[in-house]
């Protein structure tokens, strides 16, 4: 009897847990998990970014801040459809949340965000006086989808608006000379673009 009433709660738990996260709406800074059933290379986990979209190869940019799970689910089905014989099985689950609990506060570290074709994208602490190369050194690498020939570095004005700095980090790797070593500041954004046809 004590095993039926486990197995029941259990399963009490994962319906609850499932349906929260369809009612949740996703904000900037949030981390999803996206599954592709029939193109397990598709598989991610994809960051918020703070305009609220994330960027899944083959759909382009899907607008997922203020929405369900669900509906981001199916707008992905929606955009990869074409490049299927059959509409592609997709999952969509949260992995992780932007911004919710009570922040941290830790003098020496920031917060810094990479997005978009990133091998793990995402929110991470780093130390201040992190340089970008050092910081490129810690993400661990890239997709094989990613653009690393036009990184962009997105930085907050004061002013309002942004600053985006452009990195080619394939000359880079073949050894050039950096003019300048951008050391990265709290609320950064390293977007990794999505490669074009023959790029």
């Amino acid at each position: 009897m004590s095993r039926l009433f486990a197995l029941f709660v259990a399963l009490l738990l994962t319906a609850t847990t499932a349906t929260a996260q369809q009612q949740y709406r996703l904000r900037p800074g949030d981390v999803l998990r996206i599954d592709i059933l029939e193109d397990s290379s598709l598989n991610r986990q994809e960051f918020i970014l703070p305009d609220g979209r994330i960027n899944v190869p083959l759909a382009g940019s899907i607008l997922a801040g203020g929405r369900t799970v669900s509906q981001v689910q199916a707008n992905i089905t929606t955009a990869l459809a074409p490049n299927f014989a059959a509409p592609p099985t997709v999952f969509v689950s949260v992995v992780g949340l932007g911004g919710s609990g009570e922040a941290i506060e830790q003098a020496n570290l920031i917060d810094v965000y990479i997005a978009g074709e990133a091998a793990n994208p995402g929110k991470r602490q780093i130390e201040a006086g992190t340089t970008l190369l050092q910081f490129l050194g810690e993400v661990g690498g890239f997709s094989r989808f990613a653009a690393i020939k036009r990184l962009q570095l997105r930085r907050p004005s004061p002013q309002g608006g942004e600053q985006i700095f452009i990195i080619n980090y394939r000359d880079i790797e073949r050894g050039a000379p950096i003019k300048s070593n951008i050391i990265m500041k709290d609320g950064d954004t390293l977007v990794v673009p999505q490669r074009r046809l023959f790029e």
